[in-house]
């Protein structure tokens, strides 16, 4: 992630961690106490944001020394130390919170893709995230994907054209979905993708301008089905499955020969790693 980006996001949430200021720490710690700490992981997972946490510290104190030892996308297990933290007590203190609400939110989305990833060994379909993100904290969250293994799907709206159902139905039922498909890619350069609920509507464009087809809500037989369709046409199309997947049946799609996968609840239903941070010596 950029640095701008990363200085951005760290100021808003100490805003709004802080308002007027920490009366505690301000009012019990003197200002030149100094302090050392560590961040460690009370349970095994994948790490992510520790430069958010650094950036964190940095802020508060400028001169506070952070020395990582786990690396963002890398397992760790239980009880590890991921950093080492020196400076201010006051900035110690008072940056805990945020640093490692940043650090357990992410490392829990990076801990559950990581573990998608795992259950669909030794296939190679791509574990995706969605659109299905926290307001103003998608960059956040699908770097997290990304540093798991994880693929992201399109950041936003301008990224990539979706026909998905609605707009199926806004077109009326009687709409001829390739020529729909075909129009628009006289229109655009960006990778289209398609959504369909059936195999009669998938047969209908396997042989569209389309870049990308959806099987929504398709249980594994059917989405078999659907591969197996592409590849007798010798469509060059990727197939996408989504809709009702879980670590329980993921791996029954994978082994349809599926191109993608991709899981909301990557995102939108994420657990927290637990992490902490330790306080060992003050001065």
């Amino acid at each position: 992630m950029k640095p701008d980006y990363l200085r951005t996001i760290v100021q808003l949430a100490l805003a709004e961690d802080l308002g007027a200021g920490d009366i505690t720490t301000d009012n019990l710690v003197p200002s030149g106490t100094k302090s050392k700490a560590r961040l460690v992981a009370r349970e095994a997972g994948i790490i992510c944001g520790l430069d958010l946490a650094r950036e964190v510290f940095r802020t508060l104190d400028p001169k506070v020394i952070f020395r990582k030892s786990a690396a963002d996308g890398r397992p760790v297990r239980r009880g590890q130390i991921v950093a080492e933290i020196s400076g201010r007590t006051r900035a110690l203190l008072t940056g805990e919170r945020v640093a490692v609400n940043l650090l357990s939110f992410l490392s829990g989305i990076a801990t559950r893709t990581g573990i998608f990833i795992e259950k669909i060994r030794p296939y190679k379909t791509a574990i995706m995230d969605t659109r299905k993100t926290t307001p103003l904290l998608r960059r956040l969250e699908r770097y997290a994907v990304r540093s798991a293994g994880g693929v992201n799907h399109r950041f936003n709206l301008n990224d990539m054209a979706m026909i998905k159902d609605n707009h199926r139905v806004s077109f009326g039922v009687a709409c001829n979905m390739k020529q729909v498909i075909d129009n628009l890619r006289k229109k655009i350069r960006s990778k289209i993708e398609v959504e369909v609920d059936t195999l009669a509507q998938l047969k209908g464009i396997l042989d569209s301008r389309a870049d990308i087809i959806l099987l929504d809500n398709m249980p594994p037989r059917q989405v078999a089905r659907a591969v197996a369709m592409r590849n007798q046409a010798k469509s060059r199309v990727l197939l996408e499955a989504s809709g009702g997947i879980t670590l329980g049946n993921v791996k029954s799609y994978a082994a349809t020969g599926v191109d993608r996968i991709s899981v909301g609840a990557l995102t939108h239903s994420r657990k927290a790693l637990d992490v902490s941070m330790e306080f060992i010596l003050t001065s």
